[in-house]
C-alpha cells in the first residue's frame, strides 16, 4: 500500500479539490480526529456536549447533542438562529425529570412543523428529541420525539347542534301537545387540548292521572374552556283540562293549551329563556271553552296549531339541519288531543313530534321520537293518555384532519366529506 505524506492539499487551479472517485471509501483510523474550522455540508455529525444543561434557559447551536437536567427547574431551550437546511439538534432527558419540569422551546424566528405557535413543550419522562431543519416553510421537524406528535397543533372550528329533551303530553282529559326541546346551533373556534363537556337532556315524563300535566324536557348543553356555553331549554309540557293545569308550559318550544276547559286555554311560550336567534316557538291553544280539541305543541320551526273544534291541532314543525351531511328535521312539537265524537288527535310536527290521542276509539298519544327532542302527543282520556317527550341530541362536526378521536359517552362517529361527525345520544365529552 502506497503512502503519501503531506501537510496540506491545495487545488492546482481554481478553488475546488476532489478526493477520489465515486464509490471510493475514505477511512479515518481509530484515535484520529477530523476537525472542521470552516463550513461543512453534507455531514450529519452531532457534537455531544460534555456539560449538562441545568439552568432555566439555554441557547443551542446547530448540530449539537445536549443533555438537559430539569431536576431543579424547568428549562427553556432556544433553537439556533438562522439555521441551514440539514442542521440538526438532539436534546435528551438526562435525569428523567421532564415529566415534572418540562422543556419548552423558543423558536428564535423559525417555524416548527410549519407553525410558529403554539411553542412545543416536551414533558415526557425519559424522552429524547431529534429535530432537523427542513427549510423556511416547515422549519424544524422532529424525526424522533416519542410518538413524533404534532407539537404545534392549531385551533380549528367546530359546528354544534344542541337540542334539548322534548316536553311530555298529559294524562286526561283533552290535553295540549307538548313543545319540542330548544334547538340551537353554534360555530366556535377551539384550541388544542380543550375538553368539551356535552349534556344531553332527557324527554319529559307523561302525565298518568286525571288533570296531571306531564313534565318539561331537560336541558342540553355544551361547555368548555374558552367556549361560549350553549344551553338549549327543555320543551314545555302540554296543558290538561280540569283544574289549574289547562295552560301549556313555557320552554324551548311551548306546550299547547288544553281543550274543553272552563274558559279558553293559553299556550306555553317558546324561546324561554330568550336566546338570539330563537330556539323555539310558542304552543297552540284551544280558542273556545266549548271545544274539546287540544292545541299543538310548538316546534323549532313553527308555532303549534290552534284548535277551534273537536279535532286536535297539529304540532309545530321542526327545523332541518345538514350537520351530519344530509338534511334531517328535528324538534317537532306534539299534537293536541282529539275531542268527543271520534275526532282524531293532532299530527305531530315534522321532526319527531308525537301524535295526539284520540278518545273514541281510544288511541293513546305517541312519544316524541328519541334523539330529536320531539314533543310528546297529548292525552285524551284514561284509556288514551299522552306520550313522553323525545330525548335530546348534541351533534359536533369537526375537520377530519383535526379530529382527535378522544371521546367519552360513546358517540356515533361518521364522516361526511372532509368532516368527522360525532352524534351524542347521551352525555359525554370530546377533547380536541
Amino acid at each position: 500500500m502506497s503512502e503519501v505524506k503531506v501537510n496540506k492539499i491545495s487545488p492546482r487551479s481554481g478553488t475546488d479539490v476532489t478526493l477520489g472517485d465515486s464509490g471510493d471509501t475514505f477511512t479515518i483510523p481509530a484515535g484520529a480526529t477530523l476537525t472542521n474550522n470552516g463550513t461543512a455540508s453534507g455531514f450529519a455529525s452531532i457534537a455531544w456536549q460534555s456539560t449538562v444543561v441545568t439552568g432555566a434557559t439555554h441557547t443551542a447551536s446547530a448540530n449539537q447533542g445536549i443533555w438537559i437536567d430539569t431536576t431543579s427547574n424547568a428549562c427553556t431551550l432556544t433553537l439556533p438562529g438562522s439555521p441551514s437546511v440539514g442542521d440538526q439538534l438532539i436534546f435528551s432527558d438526562f435525569a428523567r425529570t421532564w415529566g415534572s419540569n418540562a422543556v419548552t422551546l423558543t423558536l428564535n424566528g423559525s417555524n416548527y412543523q410549519g407553525n410558529t405557535t403554539p411553542v412545543p413543550v416536551y414533558d415526557t419522562e425519559g424522552e429524547t428529541v431529534h429535530i432537523v431543519y427542513s427549510g423556511s416553510t416547515q422549519g424544524w421537524i422532529p424525526i424522533n420525539d416519542g410518538a413524533v406528535a404534532n407539537e404545534t397543533p392549531q385551533s380549528y372550528d367546530i359546528d354544534f347542534l344542541v337540542i334539548a329533551g322534548g316536553g311530555a303530553g298529559s294524562g286526561w282529559y283533552y290535553g295540549g301537545g307538548a313543545g319540542a326541546g330548544g334547538y340551537r346551533t353554534s360555530t366556535q373556534t377551539v384550541n388544542p387540548s380543550t375538553t368539551i363537556t356535552i349534556t344531553v337532556g332527557d324527554g319529559g315524563a307523561k302525565g298518568t292521572t286525571s288533570g296531571a300535566r306531564g313534565t318539561n324536557g331537560s336541558d342540553s348543553s355544551i361547555s368548555g374552556t374558552g367556549l361560549t356555553t350553549i344551553t338549549s331549554t327543555g320543551g314545555g309540557a302540554g296543558g290538561v283540562d280540569g283544574g289549574p293545569n289547562k295552560d301549556g308550559n313555557d320552554g324551548g318550544s311551548g306546550g299547547g293549551g288544553a281543550g274543553y276547559s272552563t274558559d279558553s286555554s293559553s299556550a306555553g311560550a317558546g324561546n324561554t329563556p330568550s336566546t338570539s336567534p330563537s330556539q323555539g316557538n310558542n304552543g297552540g291553544y284551544n280558542s273556545a271553552a266549548t271545544d274539546y280539541g287540544g292545541g299543538g305543541g310548538g316546534g323549532a320551526g313553527a308555532t303549534g296549531g290552534i284548535s277551534s273544534n273537536d279535532v286536535g291541532a297539529a304540532g309545530g314543525n321542526g327545523l332541518a339541519s345538514s350537520i351530519t351531511g344530509s338534511s334531517v328535521t328535528r324538534a317537532g312539537g306534539g299534537g293536541g288531543s282529539g275531542g268527543e265524537n271520534s275526532q282524531p288527535g293532532g299530527a305531530g310536527g315534522s321532526g319527531g313530534g308525537g301524535t295526539g290521542a284520540t278518545q273514541t276509539p281510544a288511541i293513546a298519544g305517541t312519544n316524541g321520537t328519541a334523539n330529536t327532542g320531539g314533543g310528546g302527543g297529548a292525552g285524551a282520556d284514561p284509556a288514551a293518555i299522552g306520550g313522553d317527550g323525545g330525548k335530546g341530541v348534541v351533534i359536533l362536526s369537526v375537520p377530519t384532519a383535526s379530529y382527535s378521536g378522544t371521546t367519552t359517552g360513546s358517540p356515533t362517529v361518521t364522516e361526511s366529506g372532509s368532516n368527522t361527525i360525532m352524534q351524542f345520544n347521551g352525555s359525554g365529552s370530546y377533547t380536541t
